[in-house]
């Protein structure tokens, strides 16, 4: 297999119109509180298959999709104000036709899968690994099989995958990289050769034709520093490159890094341009289209005492938030604003049928359904 090693280019700093005056309408959202519980990781599936959209948050689950009865699942390990449960991804993993889910923390360096008995007894834990300290775990189909390999980030640890074996019903771990793997990671075609490549704050990893059978290539092309957990992998400016939407987790600044390629090198540089630089504890986000105009918009928010109050900007008031792109820049529109932040995880689910995508955000700071309804 042939291979081109990038060579290191330092980032440019340019700056870009920051904008809060959108030439669309701007969106409706109502809020509804769910609970108050200080879990920090959401998700939306059907847990007792009955056809309607649930939601599942740490030691529970809420049975949707109107009053969201509260149902236990089981206990979750307490470390000061954190609850060891950093992210909640939806996975039927023994193949019995009930959807369970995978999770991970930072203090007990477990990643495990919690197993859905389909009656109101708790939930079974099971261990996948210990791979180190998590910062949230995600899940992305690496290799197009149609099944989603689960990837934690572990900031001291290197990249470890793991690929999901339907016939042992069990989780293999395969090591893609040596290096410690830094807080924040992401995935996308950073070099337009259709497989799907892995971001991580020093650079990205090429993925090799065989994902899990040859060598990743580490391409040091830029510092990111503490990101966000995802780093959104788009092409921005619709130029055909692939771009990068990273939030600093625990410090100011929401950036795109806009590629740009050198047609006689074919070597990239990197473009940053501030979308939010106001803002602070912007550690995840999601990259979809919320208006259903065909465009994705990006939806995130600070978290919500991310360090117990010891990143800078922990004492600003907390905001939910959507950023729709014009073709030139972002323009930021407030879902709230001042009582509710976002935490590790957050989904978005068309909860009622409206064909409208709903944001469901979990945190320190509680539970809530916004419902969207529309532009205004």
């Amino acid at each position: 297999m042939k291979t081109y090693l990038f060579p290191i280019i330092p980032v440019m700093l340019a700056t870009a119109a920051y904008s809060q005056a959108p030439a669309h309408g701007v969106m409706q959202f109502e809020k509804k509180v769910i609970a108050s519980e200080s879990y920090e990781s959401v998700a939306v599936f059907d847990v007792n298959n009955d056809g309607k959209p649930d939601i599942v948050s740490g030691a529970y689950w809420y049975e949707g999709p109107d009053y969201f009865r509260r149902h236990y699942i089981g206990p979750v390990k307490q470390f000061g104000e954190y609850w060891d449960d950093f992210s909640t991804i939806p996975f039927d993993v023994n193949g019995d036709g009930r959807m369970d889910f995978v999770t991970g923390g930072w203090f007990g360096k477990q990643l495990t899968w919690k197993e859905n008995p389909g009656n109101e007894e708790e939930w079974k834990i099971h261990e996948i690994a210990t791979p180190g300290n998590i910062e949230t775990t995600r899940a992305f189909d690496l290799d197009g099989d149609g099944v989603m390999e689960i990837i934690p980030n572990t900031p001291n640890d290197p990249l470890v995958i793991y690929k999901h074996d339907k016939n042992s019903k069990t989780f293999v771990p395969i090591k893609i990289s040596d290096r410690k793997s830094g807080h924040g990671l992401g995935f996308g075609d950073m070099n337009g050769d259709g497989r799907t490549d892995i971001v991580v704050p020093e650079g990205w990893l090429e993925a090799p034709k065989k994902p899990f059978g040859e060598k990743w290539i580490f391409h040091a092309a830029f510092n990111l520093g503490t990101v966000s957990v995802p780093v959104i992998v788009a092409d921005v400016n619709n130029d055909g490159l692939a771009d990068l939407i990273v939030g600093q987790g625990h410090d100011y600044g929401l950036d795109w890094y806009e590629q740009r390629k050198n047609k006689k090198t074919n070597n990239s540089s990197w473009i940053k341009h501030a979308i939010d630089p106001y803002n602070s504890q912007y550690h995840t986000m999601l990259w979809e289209d919320i208006d259903n105009d065909g465009a994705p918009e990006l939806i995130t928010g600070k978290r919500y005492r991310a360090h117990n109050d010891h990143d800078p900007g922990a004492a600003d008031p907390c905001g939910v938030y959507y950023f729709k792109w014009s073709n030139e820049s972002f323009s930021k529109q407030v879902i709230s604003y001042g009582t509710k932040g976002v935490g590790l995880y957050f989904v978005t689910a068309d909860l009622t049928g409206s064909g409208r995508k709903d944001i469901i955000v979990a945190g320190k700071d509680g539970l809530c359904i916004f419902y969207n309804k529309g532009n205004r």
